[in-house]
């Protein structure tokens, strides 16, 4: 399995995509959800960070998660930051060429200390057998895993109120012929890791979920795109003292949302899904809150009070988009057209998907976005083009009125 495979599963489904655009005057009451003010740039230093040529020179997902649990507040130079990442290349380049002997694994780590892309303060994981080959961080081995399936890996939080413990979603791939494109999602999993525990994580424990739909007419989809910690003290600037997680579901890409206590977050019975009126713990009446997100995503506090759900608009196409919305859990206006990933396809094989947004890294009245590139021909650009797979970066300003 290829990460080409990946993206060209997900790009199936452009072909019926269609979503419109709002435009960006200046900034309206908190109730308003088409108008933003706001301007965009690349943020180069970021995006400089995760070009490799040693060890880990590639990866995609890349969701990021605050060690200390503050959420929604910028890191200071003592804290440490998680960046988590889905298929991973390990290998050397020299001379921007790719040298023999690379590897593919489906997931690998890093760990930041302190709020600046330095590269001398990030460290990457990933396993290795007794031989020193790479391997995966985190291999399923739940009681309905298969031999043979892998996780991606979804987003995920530190849980202050179930001992500090670290919370990450992982979805179980398995690679099945008779299915397009050879592999599918049969479950989910959450994985959790002690707050002492350090990569590669022998200490962690794998739950299955119940938060796998497996649907007819290619509805499926799982939780965990997502995570809004909504409490105190994560730093959350209206706190209801909830855990918000976002599943996508189905062709046209449906956001769905549910919730829990922190305290709850291990217990199912107690999740509640939002149904378009109340919270409902039947998780087959979860309601569509959006439509032709992508499958990782990230749901932000604005400083108006808004809400900032971002996303790569019709799943996987050059656009970075923004949703306004009222609560974590809406209702949600339509797509903002933040930015315009056309500089970054260099060739017409290359392709974007999955922004998100990373408010423990960005500046006050800012949101830092990543975006990953990977390629339909991955294995011959790659040759060509070492550094092609991997996120870039960019920043998104709000203007004050």
């Amino acid at each position: 399995m290829t990460a080409v495979n990946k993206i060209i599963a997900i790009s199936i489904l452009l072909s019926i995509a269609s979503y419109g655009y709002a435009q960006s005057p200046m900034a309206l009451p908190s109730t308003d959800l088409t108008t933003l003010n706001y301007t965009v740039e690349l943020a180069p230093e970021w995006t400089a960070l995760l070009k490799r040529s040693a060890g880990w020179f590639g990866g995609d997902g890349i969701f990021t998660i605050p060690l200390n649990g503050v959420e929604h507040r910028p890191t200071t130079a003592k804290d440490k930051i998680l960046f988590i990442f889905s298929d991973t290349m390990i290998g050397n380049i020299k001379d921007n060429v790719l040298m023999p002997g690379s590897e593919m694994i489906h997931n690998s780590a890093a760990i930041l200390t302190g709020n600046k892309p330095n590269k001398d303060k990030m460290r990457f994981s990933w396993d290795t057998t007794q031989s020193g080959k790479p391997v995966s961080l985190f291999i399923p081995q739940t009681p309905k895993t298969k031999t043979g399936d892998y996780f991606w890996l979804g987003d995920g939080f530190v849980n202050r109120e179930l001992n500090n413990s670290l919370y990450i979603f992982g979805y179980r791939i398995h690679n099945i012929d008779t299915v397009a494109f050879g592999f599918k999602e049969v479950g989910n999993v959450l994985i959790k890791i002690p707050a002492h525990d350090k990569p590669p994580y022998k200490l962690q424990q794998q739950y299955d979920t119940p938060f796998y739909i497996d649907g007819k007419d290619g509805n499926t989809g799982s939780f965990g795109a997502g995570i809004y910690v909504n409490t105190r003290w994560a730093s959350a600037p209206n706190p209801d003292g909830y855990i918000y997680v976002y599943g996508v579901v189905g062709k046209y890409k449906n956001l769905l949302v549910a919730r829990v206590k922190p305290t709850d977050f291990e217990n199912y019975n107690k999740w509640a899904y939002w149904d378009g009126k109340g919270w409902s713990r039947n998780i087959t009446k979860a309601a569509k809150i959006a439509d032709w997100v992508s499958n990782e995503l990230s749901v932000s506090p604005m400083p108006d009070g808004r809400y900032a759900l971002i996303f790569q608009i019709g799943t996987i196409t050059r656009d970075i988009g923004l949703r306004i919305g009222e609560t974590p859990y809406g209702p949600f206006g339509p797509a903002i057209k933040i930015w315009d990933c056309s500089k970054d396809l260099l060739k017409k094989t290359y392709m974007v998907y999955n922004a998100k947004a990373h408010p423990s890294l960005s500046a006050a009245d800012e949101l830092l976005i990543s975006y990953n590139i990977n390629s339909t021909q991955f294995l011959k650009d790659l040759a060509t083009d070492p550094n092609l797979y991997r996120p870039r970066f960019i920043k998104l300003k709000f203007n004050k009125h």
